[in-house]
């Protein structure tokens, strides 16, 4: 109780409007579809005439765009809206903060994995609504936010930012890795025997539970209070779902978002990842997604390019009891391009190849491709290939790049990187 005690009193210091937004949120669950686009249709047309009369930005935009308020009168109409992009966002910053805005502002940044980072100042009601779908994907797990839990994300080596960092993760009953040695990760595996749910990086996870399931340290573990495994940040491969699985007996779990977009969507005990309808609106245009955050009033994202393909379903009836549309899978990252001799190719390619041998040949490989000249890719694959898995690989591939590529391909190798997230296309030209 003292444990749930300290962390309520904080948050309720730092924003309570965080638990008017989670009753909110759970009452939505059981709106139908109709519900849930009226809301957002009122949400989007405060959101607009907002950004219109408190934004630089967005006033510009729509003025160019020759876009009227009183033009959006349905959902469908979003698409009269000009498309922000992730270089139009860094570029346009001091224009697209609201400066004067009556609410706290939280300081947020995104990690700046894919580029330079973006720093902005949430409003208060918008870090409520973010912390609040945080909470409501917990709680379809039995799971609640003060209770033990293991924290897979980066830290500062400032001797006084790691100790701020250990400080908070006291308060709120978290712990996490600070080395990757065999003492680090024994010390981090025994405290997961208590913890309640772990979440972070996937391929941090992933590390994890292979040492874990190739017996490195010689014990036995035993994690029955683990309720909840969250991959944040980085696609979760088929592979390390059966590596996780293995190891914990439960699958990891999707929570999709970034910092600029806020929780995109959460996957349900279900197997489903529903979006957060009641904050987000998801478009898809030619694969890729773009997202209008309906409560992000400080720093408005409207129609915003955030770099990802997906596949969205609007999907009615999940067995969960929910109506909200579904994004069946995070496909890669937009915009990379693999060069052959005399074609190109969008990086998504390797996402089909791996697909296939997943599902037509039962083969599940974690990979990771790099391009360092024209014409040529060198392929890493963590497991060793057996000599048809292997074949299997080269006949897939050859389907899709034919002869417009030199392949070296190596198997058998570590291909986490501990500081940065993990990508499987890298592109050095």
């Amino acid at each position: 109780m003292i444990r749930k005690f300290i962390y309520l009193v904080g948050v309720y210091l730092r924003n309570r409007l965080i638990f008017k937004n989670l009753s909110m949120l759970k009452a939505s669950e059981s709106w139908s579809l109709e519900h849930l686009h009226s809301h957002q249709l009122i949400k989007l047309k405060a959101l607009i005439k907002h950004s219109y009369e408190n934004c630089v930005y967005y006033r510009n935009k729509f003025d160019q765009t020759d876009v009227k308020i009183d033009d959006i009168q349905s959902l469908g109409d979003i698409c009269k809206l000009p498309v922000t992009t992730k270089d139009e966002l860094l570029q346009n910053i001091k224009d697209i903060q609201v400066h004067d805005y009556p609410e706290k502002l939280f300081y947020s940044e995104t990690s700046g994995s894919s580029g330079k980072p973006l720093i902005f100042y949430r409003n208060k009601e918008w870090d409520a609504w973010h912390r609040a779908s945080v909470w409501r994907g917990y709680s379809w797990y039995g799971v609640h936010p003060w209770e033990k839990n293991g924290y897979f994300w980066g830290y500062n080596i400032a001797l006084m930012k790691q100790i701020k960092v250990k400080v908070l993760d006291l308060l709120q009953n978290r712990f996490r890795i600070f080395s990757y040695n065999d003492k680090g990760l024994i010390r981090f595996i025994k405290k997961l025997r208590s913890a309640v749910y772990m979440e972070g990086y996937s391929s941090m996870i992933y590390e994890v539970a292979k040492k874990i399931n190739n017996k490195k340290f010689n014990e036995s573990y035993n994690f029955n209070k683990l309720k909840l495994i969250k991959g944040t940040s980085e696609k979760i491969f088929d592979k390390y779902q059966e590596e996780i699985k293995k190891a914990f007996r439960k699958k990891i779990i999707s929570e999709y978002g970034a910092a600029e977009s806020g929780i995109i969507a959460f996957e349900c005990p279900k197997g489903n990842m529903h979006v957060n309808m009641e904050t987000i609106i998801v478009e898809v245009i030619e694969g890729e997604i773009l997202v209008t955050n309906l409560v992000s009033y400080s720093f408005p994202i409207i129609r915003y390019k955030l770099g990802d393909y997906i596949s969205l379903e609007k999907k009615v009836g999940c067995l969960c009891g929910m109506q909200h549309d579904v994004i069946s899978d995070v496909l890669g990252r937009v915009g990379s391009v693999i060069f052959g001799k005399k074609e190109q190719y969008p990086s998504l390619t390797l996402y089909y190849i791996f697909k296939n041998l997943a599902i037509e040949q039962n083969i599940i490989l974690n990979y990771q491709a790099i391009q360092c000249e024209i014409g040529s890719l060198t392929l890493k694959i963590e497991s060793p290939l057996s000599g048809k898995q292997k074949n299997e690989l080269l006949k897939e591939f050859g389907k899709y790049f034919k002869n417009d590529m030199n392949l070296t391909l190596i198997d058998d190798v570590h291909i986490k990187s501990k500081d940065k997230k993990q990508r499987d296309f890298i592109s050095e030209l």
